[in-house]
């Protein structure tokens, strides 16, 4: 009897033990975890009705006020963890008191217009009540598209405050009243300097990823935005990974935190399948593009913004469009990229390690890791872009020979243990993860896909017309009114109207047959590239230079004439030249003569007027020293003597017998029987140094000045500056 008892008594625990079990293992709703019911309702209206792990262990905590100090798997739901308590505690008006939503859409209405009164005094200062920070611009982005509808539903508002962007934006969400705000800590403490806002009445601050925030050396400023706000204030402390790095930050500003650990830091997802395909540096890139050929969403990993933008270009070019993400981008040109993969205009994204955190697209069913990283933090936080939410998803890691070693440390610090494959690129383990490949889309480029706007507008009030309408709702804000500007009486667009959209409909007709024909082609040439921008035309200098390039000849002739023309120029500028020198220098010794004559009757009349016993000083301002007169006396007396010699030497010459010889007055002809080195040599010395070097130098009719040319060759008076120009 006894034992039957024992036997029932465990038969009825082991019953209630799997009664609890099972409702362990049940998840539970957001009404269950005491979430207001106006966020329930905006959760189901966005299909969330049942909390994950992080959140049901967290709510509760965090909606009765205390501190918190989070960890969980990247893609657990860490976001919508902290959202939650942090709306609903800054919602000013309780939902339990009222019977319906209309009664508490009015209260909330009523207490926005009171925040409003309160914005319009003089001396308003922004004072938000809810702070979040974020390392990254993604992150934020991220975080505020879920905070949005959440905060709209209490009648509250968000901003985003981070760089790269222009300052007169954000400000003025802070001066509309922003009630929470999601940042990044440099662009934060920059407003604060500038004091467009206060952080004194915050009343709830999250840190997101603060290891992050550690690694990227964001903790000192942390430490100073958490140090101004309210000191009652909840803080609420998020991340995958809790290092070491954080724990200052903890002991400091978090009281009494209650600690929540659902995932360690290196849990491996179930949904999630880990690759490892071992490769050579030839057929990288060939397996990079086929990995990347697939229909549907992927992410390609690499290390630097480099090998990013060269990657992206790589794949466009093969029809692949990619687009990409690194720091060296704008914030727009960020915005639109991540918004072109999240609407699935492109099906590729190539990022560095600034996409690993806070990008939350649904869908993505492949992660590439192109290069290895350095970290096994990094290695968790790319893989988790994929195998979000519930869903499955694929993580291969290319390694090359040289990567093997450092690859299987970081995988084992990581807790993964992978069995490394040798593909190719044409593997049947690499064409089975691909599966059917997309169709190539050549000439593709990202300015075809939307305007480098906000793509961020779109989630705002109004639903898809609000995107539709640049940031309006979908009625336009005229109510009708100009629904008749640009039409004449009878109802028609004006002319010019109606010619301006015939243009562009012909343009975006021509656009879609281009865009339909273009196909990839390989780079041409310089040549090819010039006589495709000349085909088709009526262009006489690209005629006459391929008829030039035909007949060279003709090049020649004329390069022939126009050297002759120029030296025939030549000629003639030299000729003009000797004949002005030989006339300044006339002009010159018939100057020297008169000035001598004169100068010689004046030393005439002074000797005859001389007094004995006094000197004679007949010296004028600007008159030649003695030793001037007895140097240009004796430039005359050679100059006399040379022109006697060449008068005495012509007449020796004609009383000689013989044949005659070429005189520079007179033309001669002569039969000279002498070498033809010698006639060189003689013509030489003669065009050099006139007719005397010819005869041997001065000779003996210079022999009273010979010590001071000492012993120099006598030139010509008449120095002529160069030598006429001889054609060759």
């Amino acid at each position: 009897m006894p034992d039957t008892a024992v036997i029932e008594n465990e038969d009825a625990l082991a019953a209630d033990f799997d009664e609890a079990g099972e409702e362990e293992e049940r998840p539970q709703t957001f009404a269950e975890l005491g979430v207001p019911g106006p966020l329930v309702r905006v959760l189901a209206a966005d299909g969330k009705k049942t909390a994950f792990p992080i959140q049901a262990d967290t709510l509760p905590d965090s909606l009765a006020g205390r501190d918190i100090l989070g960890r969980g798997r990247t893609g657990s739901g860490k976001t919508l963890a902290f959202s939650i308590p942090l709306v609903a505690r800054l919602g000013e008006v309780d939902a339990d008191e009222y019977e319906n939503m209309s009664q508490f859409r009015h209260e909330v209405e009523q207490v926005r217009k009171g925040h409003a009164e309160e914005r319009r005094a003089d001396d308003f200062l922004p004072h938000p009540r809810g702070l979040v920070l974020a390392p990254t611009r993604e992150l934020a982005n991220q975080i505020n598209d879920v905070l949005m509808p959440l905060a709209q539903m209490y009648g509250m508002t968000t901003t985003t405050v981070y760089g790269g962007v222009r300052y007169a934006r954000q400000i003025r969400d802070l001066r509309a009243g922003a009630d929470i705000v999601v940042a990044c800590p440099g662009r934060l403490e920059d407003l604060l300097e500038q004091h467009a806002l206060t952080l004194e009445k915050v009343e709830v601050a999250v840190i997101d990823e603060a290891d992050e925030m550690a690694d990227m050396g964001f903790l000192p400023p942390v430490k100073r935005l958490l140090g101004q706000v309210s000191f009652d204030a909840q803080i609420m402390l998020f991340s995958a990974t809790l290092d070491h790095g954080v724990d200052e930050v903890v002991n400091t500003f978090l009281t009494d935190p209650k600690i929540h650990s659902v995932d360690s830091a290196t849990a491996a997802v179930d949904e999630m399948t880990h690759h490892v395909f071992e490769t050579t540096q030839g057929d990288r890139h060939e397996l990079v593009r086929t990995l990347a050929s697939g229909k549907g969403r992927r992410i390609l990993f690499t290390r630097t913004k480099f090998q990013t933008q060269k990657l992206a270009k790589d794949l466009t070019k093969n029809g692949i469009p990619a687009a990409e993400l690194h720091g060296n981008l704008s914030q727009n040109q960020r915005d639109r990229n991540l918004a072109d993969f999240e609407s699935g205009d492109v099906n590729v994204m190539v990022a560095t390690d600034v996409a690993a955190r806070g990008i939350d697209v649904s869908g993505v069913e492949l992660v590439v890791q192109v290069e290895p990283p350095e970290d096994p933090k990094s290695f968790l936080h790319r893989s988790g872009r994929t195998a979000r939410a519930g869903h499955s998803g694929d993580v291969v890691t290319i390694v090359l020979p040289n990567q093997r070693r450092r690859t299987r440390r970081m995988l084992h610090e990581a807790g993964l243990k992978v069995k490394p494959i040798e593909v190719t690129h044409d593997s049947p383990e690499v064409l089975e993860l691909v599966g059917e490949s997309a169709e190539p889309r050549f000439g593709w480029t990202l300015e075809q896909s939307q305007p480098a706007s906000n793509p961020r507008r779109r989630h705002g009030k109004g639903g898809d017309g609000f995107a539709e309408n640049g940031g309006r709702s979908g009625r336009n804000r005229s109510g009708g009114r100009n629904k008749d500007r640009g039409k004449d009486k009878g109802g028609k667009p004006f002319k010019s109207e109606r010619k301006d959209r015939a243009n562009r409909k012909g343009r975006e007709e021509r656009a879609e047959v281009a865009e339909r024909e273009q196909r990839f082609e390989p780079k041409q040439n310089r040549a090819e590239r010039r006589a495709a921008k000349f085909e088709g035309r009526d262009n006489r200098e690209y005629e006459a230079r391929e008829h030039r390039w035909e007949h060279p000849e003709i090049q020649e002739e004329k390069r022939e004439k126009h050297e002759e023309k120029r030296n025939n120029k030549r000629r003639e500028k030299y000729a003009r030249l000797h004949e002005q020198q030989r006339a300044e220098a006339g002009e010159q010794r018939g100057t020297d003569n008169r000035k001598r004559r004169s100068d010689e009757r004046s030393d005439q009349r002074g000797q005859s007027d001389r007094k004995p016993g006094k000197k004679q000083y007949a010296k004028k301002q600007g008159a030649p020293t003695k030793k001037q007169r007895k140097a240009e006396a004796r430039a005359e007396r050679r100059y006399e003597d040379d022109r006697q010699y060449r008068r005495n030497r012509d007449e020796r010459d004609d009383r000689r017998q013989g044949g005659k010889r070429i005189h520079r007055k007179e033309i001669r002809v002569i039969h000279d029987e002498r070498g033809e080195d010698a006639k060189r040599y003689d013509r030489r010395m003669e065009a050099k140094y006139g007719d005397s070097g010819r005869r041997g130098g001065h000779g003996e009719r210079h022999d009273k000045h010979a010590g001071e040319r000492q012993g120099k060759p006598f030139r010509k008076h008449a120095k002529i500056r160069k030598a006429p120009f001889r054609s060759r």
